[in-house]
């Protein structure tokens, strides 16, 4: 959409790194020629028909977006304060705790097999494989959990909130609520919707200040302590094989992580579901109350919130985790976000936004539209 008409050679797009073989031979083949004409007439009609679709598209004012926010009679509401309230830290979390809460498919996609778990081990042409590695991963937990090489950590905190200005959530210290220790900005829906559909802002699942005492939580989680001589030995070995392996299962038990502590936060130190029996299965689906969204993603799409949370709570020094210059976590297999309770939650895709909210969301955070509209960029609906 964007590189190939910025760039004066062959720009090539494919799902998977093993497919770039084919097309770099057919770039350096006797039909080159040819072909570079044909991914430059592919790429100009994917561009208009993505054009066409967003000319069809209609976005409202961001105030107008604001009007038509989710409305919840909050004074029918009694938000659960939490068992303790601040900052938890769990260092050396077992590998045996947190592989009953492995969720086995993405595991699968790592390796290009396509199928849901258990039943992709009985598919007519992936099952063989499927089960191979299957037993690997087995053989590679057991090993992890006895030698103890890959550790796991996680930091959670549980705190007094409200919602200001419809799309910014203020952190306090204590239920006094007077010192504020941290603001989060969310960004809101701007796509015109069908009557009676709310423009979702995650700000509106947190009570507004005032109107009830509310709370909300935040985590950080990491299966990848010690990853790195693991990797180094593999690479040692020559064990291209089990470097991937190794890190496959290090990004399940991270995700894994995250579910067991959010279950524990719904069920224990939140409590606010202290009754909840859930299957595994049923945790996959997410069949609980409550959502833990990720900055970086559908409902959260600006990563320069992720600071925000780690500033919070100091996740580098009680994980160890730490975030490069682009926001990304290191070690990889790492997850952070958020915990929203209300029954009301739900997951949801903010999509594009408009230059009113861009200028607003940029005012809230003191920094300049240029900056938010680089962090942004696949976000804005013009440029």
């Amino acid at each position: 959409m964007k590189i190939d008409p910025c760039y004066k050679g062959p720009v090539a797009h494919v799902l998977d790194a093993s497919k770039s073989v084919t097309v770099a031979s057919a770039l350096l083949g006797d039909d080159a020629a040819d072909t570079i004409i044909d991914y430059k007439e592919e790429y100009r009609l994917l561009r208009e028909n993505h054009a066409s679709r967003g000319q069809q598209k209609t976005y409202i004012p961001y105030e107008e977006a604001v009007d038509n926010r989710l409305t919840i009679d909050w004074s029918k509401k009694q938000a659960t304060k939490p068992k303790k309230t601040g900052i938890q830290v769990f260092r050396d979390t077992p590998i045996s705790t947190l592989r009953s809460f492995i969720d086995w498919t993405p595991f699968f996609s790592t390796w290009m097999l396509k199928g849901r778990f258990p039943d992709i081990l009985n598919d007519a042409v992936v099952g063989e494989q499927a089960q191979q590695l299957h037993h690997d991963a087995i053989e590679l937990l057991d090993e992890l959990a006895s030698n103890d090489r890959l550790k796991a950590h996680g930091v959670i905190g549980l705190f007094p909130a409200n919602t200001i200005d419809h799309d910014t959530v203020e952190i306090y210290a204590d239920d006094s609520r007077e010192v504020v220790l941290a603001r989060f900005h969310h960004l809101r829906q701007q796509l015109k919707k069908a009557q009676g559909q709310p423009n979702l802002s995650l700000a509106d699942f947190i009570a507004p200040k005032g109107v009830l005492d509310d709370y909300t939580g935040f985590f950080a989680v990491t299966a990848g302590d010690g990853i790195e001589a693991l990797l180094a030995q593999a690479e040692a070995d020559h064990d291209d094989y089990r470097s991937i392996l190794i890190k496959a299962v290090a990004d399940r038990l991270a995700e894994a992580f995250a579910e067991y502590m959010h279950w524990k936060v719904r069920t224990e130190l939140w409590g606010y579901t202290h009754d909840e029996q859930l299957s595994n299965d049923e945790l996959i689906r997410e069949k609980y109350q409550g959502i833990r969204p990720a900055h970086g993603y559908f409902a959260c799409p600006d990563h320069t919130e992720k600071p925000v949370l780690f500033d919070l709570l100091d996740v580098e020094k009680h994980t160890g985790i730490y975030l490069t210059e682009s926001n990304a976590m290191y070690p990889a297999s790492s997850v952070s976000g958020m915990y929203f309770a209300h029954s009301e939650t739900k997951y949801f895709q903010v999509g594009k936004i408009s230059p009113d909210q861009v200028e607003h969301h940029a005012r809230r955070k003191g920094m300049s539209v240029k900056e938010v509209e680089k962090w942004l960029q696949s976000n804005i609906n013009y440029g």
